[in-house]
């Protein structure tokens, strides 16, 4: 194939071109050669901990480097992107080169990088998605957190994904993670305020005419629970013009609760944010309030056909859940064998 002739070609050549450009005093007769497959964290991690005296490629499918920085980091952080800084000056380093628009697997194979290198590094993560296993989950208008984060991170994997925001004011986020909270927060944010950020402008422009108004998060197991961080959940309460909504009852803390509370901090102060945004939520909202809904003690069951032969997503079938302890310090969500409805199609 001519692609993978041309991935071999640019390779070889790096290398036969950088072992002629360095003296013999600062390189030995043979050098230990190291490709890494992946430009994220951990391929640069790798790139800059590699041996001194060694020859390092970094190889990427795509044509930009830095993986998860640049495409899975919400673009209202830019904060948490400065490490590309660092990962730069690995770049720029002289035993070090970058190749983009090389796939593992099609431009090149594995086999032709172990004849090339000493040491193959596969620092690439999972680019597919884990199936849910319940009925519905294909239908139009569900969407995996990864491609919503690609599409408005402009990665150009998701540049075509074109979510329908238009058709409904509600959508429903399962999972109650960091990611979960960054796509509730690039819903619901002001887009003045996104305007702001790097975000795609395929992105801004259709977030613009977006009519989503409600979010819901929903988890399986309960507030006690949450696996985000209080910097993602104080973001999101920080909202402007943003009513939360969280059923008080959810916040009853069981002996393993106090006991989960007690020992980990991080899962201390989430609770304490959720339940201070709870206390401190108006009674009548205004009308002219997007509103965010923490759901706990919920898991999907299946999702529910909009019935007019579209094929289309009309909402999720829920299966209320209670915690049950399997051991020390560690509880379960199980299904009550109680269910409940939520829509998000209008």
């Amino acid at each position: 194939m001519a692609i993978f002739d041309q991935a071999i070609r640019r390779l070889s050549l790096s290398l036969s071109r950088r072992r002629s450009s360095l003296s013999f005093s600062t390189l030995s007769s043979n050098p230990l050669r190291v490709c890494v497959v992946g430009t994220g964290p951990a391929g640069f991690y790798t790139a800059e901990k590699a041996h001194q005296g060694a020859e390092v490629d970094i190889i990427d499918r795509l044509p930009t480097p830095f993986g998860l920085v640049r495409s899975g980091v919400a673009p209202d952080h830019p904060e948490t992107k400065i490490v590309t800084n660092q990962f730069s000056k690995v770049a720029q380093h002289e035993r070090c080169s970058f190749f983009g628009n090389v796939t593992l697997g099609s431009s090149v194979s594995l086999s032709e990088l172990r004849e090339l290198y000493h040491v193959v590094v596969l620092a690439y993560g999972a680019e597919s998605d884990r199936a849910l296993g319940i009925p519905g989950e294909y239908l139009s208008g569900i969407q995996s957190a990864r491609e919503f984060v690609w599409w408005y991170n402009g990665h150009p994997d998701g540049k075509n994904l074109s979510p329908d925001l238009k058709s409904t004011d509600t959508a429903v986020i399962l999972g109650q993670g960091n990611v979960a909270l960054d796509v509730a927060r690039i819903l619901l944010q002001s887009t003045s305020v996104l305007a702001t950020t790097d975000i795609a402008s395929h992105a801004l422009e259709a977030l613009e005419q977006s009519s989503i108004r409600k979010v819901y998060l929903v988890g399986r197991r309960g507030p006690a629970q949450a696996a985000c961080t209080a910097k993602e959940i104080r973001e999101v309460l920080g909202i402007k013009d943003l009513c939360i909504h969280i059923n008080e009852v959810d916040l009853r803390k069981s002996p393993e609760d106090e006991e989960v509370l007690k020992n980990n901090r991080i899962h201390r102060r989430v609770y304490e944010l959720l339940s201070k945004a709870a206390a401190s939520a108006p009674s009548h909202p205004s009308s002219s309030q997007r509103e965010l809904h923490f759901v706990f003690f919920w898991k999907p069951d299946r999702f529910l056909d909009s019935g007019e032969g579209s094929g289309r997503v009309a909402g999720v079938h829920f299966e209320k859940t209670m915690l049950k302890a399997v051991g020390p310090g560690k509880q379960i969500a199980v299904g009550t064998g109680s269910y409940e409805d939520l829509y998000c199609w209008c």
